[in-house]
């Protein structure tokens, strides 16, 4: 699903992460650990080629990364995003856009305005139904995070790239994304997260990867890594914020 091999991502010229070789295969859930600055959001996005490669080769579905066509099967999640924008939009609007995103046929309601079954699927998966012709901005701020989750789940991706899905959420709303995972992964889907800590998302988490100033420090089962890697302090990566999209098209 992914295979990066010599990779070394960063920004403006400035290398923030030497990976080396990296191999994601189907079904894991690979969970970037480390403490802020350490190069994980840039590991993220080094993936989707949405900072600067400068060695080496990133290949996603068996395809290099700036030749991916089918984008709809990747999802992704960036670290900071606001759901709530200038232009007031509905709950199943804002998730329909990630149709739009990737570049496919947008199914749009019928007279009676239902919504096609993909949103509605993607609404479900995160427990937002009730919600769905609600105005974004008019809902909390984890579950404005959630409706951002489903606009990533919308295109029915096998691989998901998800960059801090907690960040700002209560621990309800965290419980509601990690069941929502729970269930995708276990039909087969592919998961990379980078993550503050493990949380909820622990059962699910089949290796852990921990970062330290732009390299990785272990790479391996959670039970294998040593303790205080798994507990160091977190915040968000300097270059966490959101990245413009590239020719991937993938605006999670």
């Amino acid at each position: 699903m992914v295979d990066i091999h010599q990779g070394r991502f960063g920004y403006r010229g400035q290398v923030g992460v030497d990976v080396g070789d990296l191999r994601v295969v189907a079904g894991e859930v690979v969970a970037l650990l480390g403490p802020n600055g350490s190069g994980k959001s840039t590991l993220l996005k080094g993936m989707l080629g949405l900072v600067e490669r400068f060695t080496g080769s990133v290949q996603l579905l068996g395809r290099d990364v700036d030749e991916l066509v089918d984008r709809a099967r990747v999802g992704y999640l960036p670290q900071r995003q606001s759901a709530a924008g200038p232009i007031p939009v509905t709950v199943a609007e804002l998730v329909r856009s990630g149709l739009l995103a990737r570049r496919r046929l947008l199914a749009r309601p019928g007279r009676t305005g239902r919504t096609s079954p993909a949103v509605a699927s993607a609404i479900a998966a995160v427990g937002l139904t009730d919600q769905a012709r609600r105005a974004v901005s008019t809902l909390s701020g984890g579950q404005q995070r959630r409706a951002l989750f489903a606009r990533a789940l919308v295109g029915g991706g096998e691989l998901l790239l998800l960059d801090e899905p907690f960040a700002g959420v209560d621990q309800a709303n965290q419980e509601a994304i990690a069941d929502a995972l729970g269930t995708l992964i276990a039909r087969g889907t592919t998961v990379v997260v980078v993550l503050h800590e493990l949380g909820p998302l622990e059962p699910l988490v089949t290796r852990v990867l921990c970062l330290d100033a732009g390299t990785v420090r272990f790479n391996g089962p959670i039970a294998d890594a040593p303790a205080q890697l798994l507990h160091l302090g977190h915040d968000h990566d300097p270059h966490g914020g959101p990245t413009p999209a590239s020719g991937l098209g993938l605006v999670g």
